[in-house]
This record gives structure tokens, C-alpha cells and sequence, in this order.
């Protein structure tokens, strides 16, 4: 059986672009949040985290080959997988800028807080890293117990929210560039043709993309030209691993820790059952394990960020990706990461050549919400798909105000909360929009699979999810938020009573439902 399609070609574009924008981040955020020195940045942090895409990958491109023989089929993908933006985000504003803030206050110079925030980050990846792995042998459980609905909406919010219409802002702000790759791709993919010579939609949209892009001057990206490459080969860091062990890092961020750990668990393990709606049944022990192995060599090599299984799996598979692309991409960020190409690639080619491929993913995603689920319980996929666009919304609003000066060294974002009236005058609740957005991906799954329960009519099943809800309002993992200086944050092991309350006395009255209620004789009977 071939590994290899032509439609690895453009997975390999779509994924590679993706992937590239976590490293981009990476690098800004290090350089300029964080203030690490570039050596720390170039010879370290991105070898480290090139280490990681490298070995999942070559593993999750071996297991789309392994499946192929099993199966006999050709048209396997493999699981797409890179570095988690969600932590990465997490363990910058959340672990190492209040690491590096306590060395600075204690008297660290520049260098050795830099160092002190970079081994933050580390104990912080590893504690991801645990999780992961460990979370593997209970994951198949949840996953057999767990509504198809609920594991997809999820998904199907994330991709609509933060990644289509996020590039879909972005397509309409330089429509010429937007418009026309995304005119390639629709009609490549949506429209199934191809192009004459056999050229790949994604390497067309690309080429095409960044001819525009020259000629319209969003490229070069800046006017100063990278420096030559390079060469940097990983480093062994366990060491200052384990003198961050020593020194109570771990410990001490347990509350950012445990969320983003349990998060990018189920994160990956939804990830796996879009791909088995999508025809590819991969085994969950294994292919979370590797994902948690992935993290603890990016730890082990320097890179303080956590690795996941991507989301975007039926995308990838409807462009003919197969095993090749994730081989490609394990080839291409080997030699970026460890060559220094990262700056010329981003001084040569914008984000805006490669988004059209992004916005399509979340559209295929967005869409397998509802053609993999029952037809009856569309109505579940649209509840469980409302909390992530509240999250995203609840994104946009708070990058809104610190466009405005919150969240900086001048002016702290908890002096945003006096703007919690004004903002219920025009009938936003801010309060609920930001309770809203802390945990939402355990909240999409609960309010879409108590959904389900109540449309198969298993009102006790349904109050089993509320009462689930509640533990976790409880626990601080959903709900419960902080004002930190730069940020709201989830507030760990600080219970969320109000909402706690609230799952409770839904559950109640689904428990009692059987014998309050009767069916409606238009519909048909059901197990209460």
C-alpha cells in the first residue's frame, strides 16, 4: 500500500503553515513578553520544540501507514499533530511572565529571570506532558461513554471561531490576496477538480498567494533582512529540568498545570474521534501516549510547550492528504528549527499566502459536526458549538480592551472590571461571557451530551452530566475566573458557586423529569 498521494502535497502546505505560526509565536512572544535573550530563543527553545514535531509526526505517519495494511485501504490520513496554542498562550502569560516577575522582585538580573522563567516553562511542559500520557489509559473510557455530539461540537466551535473566522477577518482585510486563494482552494476541494498538469490546489493557492503578496507589499514582511542561518542542534536539558523540579516549579503552577493538561487531553482524544468519523479508526491508548512521549522530548530538549493531536483531521483527508504529509512536515521543521530558517521564512512569506487552506479546515470541521452525528441530535451540535464562539467572542472583546491599555505594566486589565456596568447597559454580560470562556471545551461537551440525553429521552442520564458539571464549577476547572494583571485567568480549586448551584438544580429536575413529564404522542416513545 502507497503512503504517499498528491494530496499529501497539500496537507503538507495546510499543516506546515499552521505549525509555522505556532513557531512564529513562539519566537515573538519569547523575544518581546518575555524578554529571553535570542540565544536562549534560537539555540534552545526552537530546537527543542523541532525535537517534538519530529517524533510525532514519524510516529502518527507510521500508525496511517500501519492502518493502511491492516485495512487494505488507501485512503487512510494520518492524526495531524504540532505544538498546542492554547498552552503555549497559557504558559507564557500565565507561568513564565509571573516566574520571570518573582525573579525580577527577588533580584535576578535580566539574564539569570530570563533563565528562571525559561525552567517555569519547563516544569510547566512536563506537568502537561504527565498528564497526557497518564490521561491515556482512562481516555477511552470517557470516549465509549460519551456522546458523538458532544466530542464534535466541540471541535466544530473551535474551528468555526478560532481558526475560520479568525483568517476570515484577516481574508477580508486584503480581499485581493483572501479572495483569490480562497477561490483556489473552494474550488479545488469543493468544487473537486483539478488543475491542468496535475498541479496540487494548496501549492497553487501558496505560489499564487505569495505572487500577490510581493506584488502588493506584504511581503518582505519587515524591512529588515534576517540574518544568515544558523545551525543549532538540540541540547539535552534535563538537568535544569530537574533543578526546576527542585526549586517547587511544578508545585507552585499546578493551578495552570492541571487545566491545560486535563484541556489538551481532551482536546487530543476529541481530535481522535473526528478522525474515526471520518473513516480512520486509530487506537486512543497509543496515539495519546505518543502525544505525552512528544511533549516530554520538547521538554527534554528545551522547549517549554506541549505538543497535541491537532485538530482538522477530515480536512486534511478530503484535500488526499495521507501518511506523506506528516513525514514532510517532520522533514520541513526539522531543518527549520535547526537551521535558523525561521526568520527569513517569516521576512519572505506572510501568514495571508497560506490562510485560505486554514479557513477551509475549520469550514470541513465546522461541517463533520453534523454529517458524522445522528441527524436528530443537530440540535446537541448547535448547544455544544455556542460555548466555544462565546470564547472566542469573549477573546475578541478582551483583546479590544487591551488595544485601549489594559493588561500593561502602566495599567493592570483588573481595572477593566469597573466597565462591568457600562457594558451591561448595552446588554453584554460581561461576567457570564468570561465565566463562560474558562473551561469551555468541558462545558460544550457536558451541555451537548446532556443535550443528547434529553433528545433520546435518558433525563437521568442528562442530570448524570449536570451533576458532572457541577463537580467541575466545583473544582475551579470551569466557570471560576480571576483578574490577573495582564489577563482573566482560570481561578483552580476556587468553586464556581453560582454555577454550581445552577448544574445541581438542573440535574434535579432531569432526575425527577420521568415523573413529572409524559411523551408527546407526535413523537416517538423512548426509555425515560
Amino acid at each position: 500500500m502507497r503512503g504517499w498521494a498528491r494530496g499529501d502535497i497539500d496537507g503538507f502546505f495546510g499543516l506546515a503553515i499552521d505549525n509555522l505560526v505556532q513557531l512564529l509565536l513562539i519566537d515573538s512572544l519569547c523575544r518581546y513578553v518575555l524578554r529571553f535573550p535570542s540565544e536562549l530563543i534560537t539555540f534552545t527553545i526552537l530546537p527543542g520544540a523541532g525535537v517534538s514535531l519530529i517524533v510525532g509526526n514519524l510516529f502518527y505517519a507510521w500508525q496511517a501507514r500501519r492502518l493502511m495494511q491492516q485495512t487494505g485501504r488507501s485512503d487512510v490520513c494520518a492524526l495531524p499533530y504540532g505544538i498546542n496554542t492554547v498552552s503555549l498562550i497559557a504558559h507564557v502569560f500565565l507561568v513564565m511572565l509571573p516566574a520571570r516577575a518573582i525573579a525580577e522582585a527577588a533580584g535576578y538580573s535580566d539574564a539569570d529571570a530570563a533563565r528562571y522563567a525559561w525552567k517555569a516553562g519547563l516544569a510547566a511542559t512536563l506537568g502537561s506532558g504527565l498528564i497526557e500520557f497518564g490521561g491515556a489509559f482512562i481516555a477511552q473510557t470517557l470516549r465509549r461513554v460519551t456522546p458523538r455530539a458532544a466530542l464534535l461540537s466541540t471541535l466544530a466551535g473551535i474551528a468555526i471561531g478560532f481558526i475560520a473566522m479568525t483568517f476570515f477577518f484577516r481574508t477580508f482585510a486584503h480581499p485581493l490576496i483572501g479572495l483569490v486563494t480562497l477561490g483556489i482552494v473552494f474550488l479545488t476541494y469543493f468544487g473537486r477538480v483539478r488543475f491542468k498538469g496535475g498541479l496540487p490546489g494548496g501549492l497553487v493557492a501558496v505560489l499564487v498567494g505569495t505572487a500577490i503578496a510581493w506584488g502588493m507589499g506584504l511581503a518582505p514582511v519587515n524591512s529588515v533582512t534576517p540574518s544568515a542561518p544558523q545551525w543549532a542542534p538540540p541540547l539535552w536539558v534535563v538537568g535544569d529540568l530537574w533543578e526546576a523540579i527542585r526549586q517547587g516549579l511544578l508545585i507552585q503552577y499546578l493551578p495552570v498545570i492541571i487545566p491545560m493538561g486535563l484541556f489538551n487531553l481532551l482536546g487530543s482524544l476529541q481530535n481522535i474521534e473526528s478522525a474515526d468519523a471520518a473513516g480512520d479508526s486509530y487506537p486512543t491508548r497509543p496515539s495519546l501516549m505518543v502525544n505525552g512521549i512528544g511533549t516530554f522530548a520538547a521538554v527534554s530538549f528545551g522547549s517549554c510547550f506541549p505538543t497535541t493531536i491537532y485538530i482538522g483531521h477530515p480536512g486534511w483527508k478530503m484535500m488526499g492528504a495521507r501518511a506523506g504529509y506528516s513525514v514532510l512536515n517532520a522533514i520541513f521543521f526539522t531543518v527549520i528549527c535547526l537551521s535558523g530558517l525561521l526568520p527569513t521564512i517569516a521576512w519572505a512569506l506572510p501568514v495571508e499566502v497560506g490562510m485560505a487552506i486554514v479557513i477551509y479546515i475549520g469550514i470541513v470541521i465546522g461541517a463533520q459536526a453534523f454529517q458524522a452525528t445522528p441527524r436528530e441530535h443537530a440540535p446537541a451540535v448547535i448547544v455544544g458549538i455556542l460555548p466555544a464562539l462565546a470564547a472566542w467572542g469573549t477573546l475578541l472583546t478582551k483583546t479590544t480592551l487591551k488595544t485601549t491599555g489594559y493588561g500593561t505594566p502602566d495599567r493592570s486589565f483588573a481595572d477593566s472590571e469597573q466597565l462591568t456596568p457600562k457594558f451591561e447597559q448595552f446588554d453584554y454580560w460581561i461576567h457570564g461571557a468570561y465565566a463562560l470562556s474558562e473551561g469551555f471545551i468541558f462545558v460544550c461537551m457536558i451541555l451537548s451530551a446532556l443535550t443528547v440525553a434529553i433528545i433520546d429521552r435518558r433525563f437521568r442520564v442528562g442530570a448524570v452530566w449536570c451533576f458532572v458539571g457541577a463537580i467541575l464549577a466545583a473544582s475551579g476547572l470551569m466557570h471560576s475566573y480571576q483578574y490577573t494583571p495582564t489577563d482573566t485567568a482560570l481561578a483552580f480549586l476556587q468553586p464556581a458557586w453560582q454555577h454550581v448551584y445552577g448544574y445541581l438544580a438542573m440535574g434535579a429536575l432531569l432526575w425527577i423529569a420521568p415523573w413529572i413529564t409524559v411523551p408527546q404522542t407526535s413523537t416517538p416513545q423512548k426509555d425515560s
